[in-house]
C-alpha cells in the first residue's frame, strides 16, 4: 500500500469534508513556509473546497503545524517507485547540468526529485475534482470555477514572450483522481534512457498532449511583472506563481525587481495588512512613479 493510501484515513489525514481539493505538495521546511501563505490565501478567497498538503515525510511536524491550524487536511506521502537509475539521471546535479535554468535561479533547497511527488495527487481518489496549485503561489480571488474545467488543464508557461503559449506550466493545473490514470502515469513515466527536462511538467506536456489550457491568468508567474509588464492586470489574477526566486529568500538576485510581490506575500504569510489586490499598482505605474 502506497504511504497516501495509508494515511488518508488516519489522524493526520482526515476525512475528505468536499468531493472538490486544492492540493500543494511540501516538501522540506521552505515550501511548508510557502504552504502556510497560499492556504491562508485559499480561505480568504471563500472556496469551501478542501485544501490538501501532500507531504514528504523529510518535513517535520512543527513545520506541519501551522498548516493543521489553517484547517488543511496533511496527507504524507512517498517519493514515487522509480529506478535507481531514473533517480540519478534526474538528481539536481544531473538534471541541471543537463538542463540548466537559463532564465532565472532554483534556489538550494529545490530537488527536482520532489516534483514527481506531485503525481500523487491521482490517488486521491476521493476527490471528484482537484486543483494543483504550487506551494510557492498565492490565491488572489475566488477561483471555485477551475474545478469544472477538463482533465487535463493548465495554464501557458508564458513569462517572457508570448511564444511561450505552447508550452505549460504544471504549477497549477486541473485533475480528475484516478488509480488507473495513476498506474498508466507510472508505466509512461520510468523507461529506460527516458529523460524529463523539467520533470513533472515536462511528464505531465506528453502524457496529457491534448492539455486545455487556462487562462494565463490562472497562474501569472512573477517574472511577467518585468519581462511582459503590459500583460500585468491586477483586477484579472487568480493565482500569483513565484516561479524561480522565492519570495520568503532574503535578498534573492530579483529582489529589488520584485519587492512589491514580495511584500504581498509576506503579508499573506503573516495575516496581516493584506491589501485590496485590485487597487494595487501595476508594474507600469511602479516603474514611472
Amino acid at each position: 500500500m502506497s504511504k497516501v493510501a495509508a494515511t488518508q484515513t488516519g489522524v493526520q489525514g482526515g476525512k475528505a469534508a468536499s468531493a472538490r481539493a486544492f492540493v500543494t505538495l511540501v516538501t522540506n521546511a521552505d515550501y511548508a513556509m510557502g504552504a502556510v501563505a497560499l492556504a491562508r490565501s485559499i480561505g480568504l478567497s471563500g472556496s469551501a473546497a478542501d485544501i490538501v498538503v501532500l507531504h514528504t515525510g523529510a518535513v517535520v511536524g512543527a513545520d506541519l503545524a501551522p498548516l493543521a491550524a489553517l484547517g488543511c487536511r496533511l496527507v504524507e506521502v512517498d517519493h514515487l517507485p522509480l529506478s535507481d537509475a531514473f533517480n540519478q539521471r534526474h538528481a539536481r546535479g544531473n538534471l541541471h547540468a543537463a538542463a540548466p535554468f537559463a532564465k532565472g535561479r532554483k534556489p538550494a533547497f529545490h530537488s527536482p526529485l520532489d516534483n514527481f511527488c506531485k503525481l500523487r495527487l491521482w490517488q486521491l481518489t476521493e476527490y471528484e475534482a482537484c486543483v494543483f496549485i504550487d506551494a510557492d503561489a498565492l490565491v488572489l480571488r475566488n477561483i471555485d470555477r477551475l474545478f469544472d474545467y477538463p482533465e487535463f488543464s493548465a495554464a501557458p508557461n508564458v513569462y517572457e514572450s508570448l511564444g511561450d503559449f505552447h508550452r505549460l506550466n504544471s504549477g497549477v493545473f486541473v485533475a480528475r483522481p484516478s488509480e488507473a490514470t495513476f498506474a498508466a502515469m507510472l508505466d509512461m513515466l520510468d523507461q529506460p534512457e527516458v529523460f524529463w527536462r523539467r520533470t513533472d511538467q515536462t511528464f505531465l506536456e506528453t502524457f496529457f498532449p491534448d492539455w486545455h489550457g487556462l487562462p494565463v491568468f490562472m497562474n501569472m508567474l512573477q517574472y511577467v511583472w518585468f519581462n511582459l509588464p503590459e500583460l500585468w492586470d491586477w483586477k484579472q489574477i487568480g493565482v500569483l506563481h513565484y516561479q524561480y526566486e522565492k519570495p520568503w529568500e532574503a535578498g534573492h538576485p530579483r529582489s529589488a525587481e520584485l519587492k512589491p510581490l514580495i511584500d504581498l506575500w509576506q503579508a499573506f504569510y503573516e495575516g496581516e495588512a493584506i491589501p485590496d489586490i485590485a487597487s494595487l499598482a501595476g508594474p507600469i505605474a511602479v516603474a514611472n512613479a
